[in-house]
């Protein structure tokens, strides 16, 4: 009885279809290529450029170009770097002062030890017993002695000096008994700068001036933070760095020699006021620089602020447009047990992958849907196959395939087509089948 009532269900045509890929559609061949990683690989090298966003999405109001008459904005000025860096070790070799040489501007004593034949004989140059008497080296390095003459003792040692003096006095007929030494060192020098007590120039004279001992002439260090400050030394050509935290926990560092024209400076990587001080000279071009730079953006102003008003409404005209789907867009679309059967407008600038539009669409409904059957069904002439369509399935039964899906690529107008679960068409079939089954029964009886 049963079939008897199915038989006549099926004669008045009431059967449940679903859609299905199948090889042959309409007289179109349907190649079916599973989704592995080759056919990925192979179905991505087809040509495809996606779309661009308008120039007005790219562009900024900013164009470095002058109101009045077009021409660039003049170079930024240049501003000492203030950011935190890592000071690294450079210490000052291990040097040997040489023996000291008298320049220019040094002031050397002669002391007499002579009778008082001998002072009246130097009349006046050494006046009395034990008396000391100062010369300067001038700029030719010699020194003016009364009744003596001159005496070229520029670039020699005390003892070359006392010897050369000696000399003259001895060519003089003149008892020599005296001894020369240096009272004032003011031809060699080290200058002391940045975050110490007071600049400071260190005479460099007989004795050893350590780096030590031009820091303690200079005021000490003042710095706030020691861990962003070093000590710097300029000498002929090489700068030396020694990071303070080092040299205060390595006291042999601050032992190594000055010499003379050695350039000492405190720096600090965030005491910037110091470090614009000391290099004053610098920062009268930068001064020049930026009143230059001050006018043109003056003028800059008014023609920025214009573009780039120009600029939001190009954008916003062009999404407007958007929003009522008055510009050309390339689309994918979903069918099928997807959770929303819709259209994927492609992006613009860069492709989109098959997992992109299946969850941005919200992914599929796994209770109906089949994850064995997803299918991208794509115009084989993309693929140079003339008008076949090719279907590539993906197997997403073990969700290790999905990772496919990630590297897919889409193209215009491929459809994304997932297949029920063999359940759901039972299912749906017999939601179908009942009503009309106990209709035609109660039409029987």
């Amino acid at each position: 009885m049963a079939v008897a009532m199915a038989l006549a269900v099926a004669g008045c045509g009431v059967t449940y279809k679903s859609p299905s890929v199948r090889t042959v559609a309409e007289g179109a061949v349907v190649d079916v290529v599973p989704l592995t990683p080759t056919e990925v690989a192979r179905a991505n090298r087809t040509p495809y450029s996606p779309l661009s966003l308008p120039n007005a999405f790219f562009a900024n109001a900013d164009f470095g170009q002058s109101a009045t008459g077009g021409s660039a904005l003049p170079a930024m000025p240049y501003v000492p770097d203030e950011q935190r860096e890592s000071l690294d070790l450079r210490p000052l070799p291990s040097v040997q002062p040489p023996p000291y040489r008298i320049g220019v501007g040094d002031v050397v004593l002669l002391a007499t030890r002579g009778a008082a034949s001998t002072v009246e004989q130097l009349s006046g140059l050494l006046a009395a017993q034990n008396q000391r008497q100062g010369y300067t080296v001038r700029d030719d390095g010699t020194i003016a002695i009364p009744e003596i003459g001159t005496i070229d003792i520029g670039g020699l040692t005390v003892q070359e000096a006392e010897d050369r003096v000696f000399e003259t006095l001895v060519s003089n007929q003149i008892d020599p008994s005296f001894s020369l030494e240096v009272a004032e060192f003011n031809s060699k020098r080290a200058t002391v700068g940045g975050a110490v007590g007071q600049t400071t120039i260190v005479p460099i004279g007989l004795s050893t001036v350590t780096l030590r001992d031009a820091l303690t002439a200079a005021g000490g260090l003042t710095v706030a933070d020691e861990e962003f400050a070093s000590v710097r030394v300029y000498r002929d050509g090489t700068l030396y760095q020694i990071p303070v935290e080092m040299l205060l926990d390595e006291p042999s560092l601050g032992n190594a020699p000055l010499l003379d024209g050695d350039a000492v400076y405190v720096d600090t990587s965030y005491d910037l006021n110091r470090a614009l001080q000391f290099y004053q000279s610098r920062l009268d071009v930068i001064a020049r620089r930026e009143a230059t730079q001050s006018a043109a953006l003056s003028r800059l102003q008014a023609e920025i602020g214009r573009r780039r008003a120009a600029l939001d409404e190009e954008r916003t005209l062009f999404q407007t447009r958007t929003s009522l789907d008055a510009v050309e867009r390339e689309y994918v679309y979903l069918v099928g047990e997807v959770n929303n059967q819709s259209r994927f407008a492609l992006p613009y600038g860069h492709t989109a992958s098959l997992a992109d539009v299946l969850y941005d669409q919200g992914g599929f409904n796994t209770e109906t849907g089949d994850p064995s059957q997803i299918y991208v069904l794509r115009d084989g002439a993309y693929e140079g196959r003339g008008s076949r369509v090719i279907a590539y399935h993906l197997d997403a039964a073990n969700i290790v395939q999905m990772m496919n899906a990630t590297e897919f690529e889409m193209r215009p107008r491929d459809i994304v087509f997932i297949e029920e679960q063999p359940i759901t068409k039972w299912n749906r079939a017999l939601q179908q089948f009942f009503p009309v089954l106990i209709r035609e029964a109660t039409t029987a009886g």
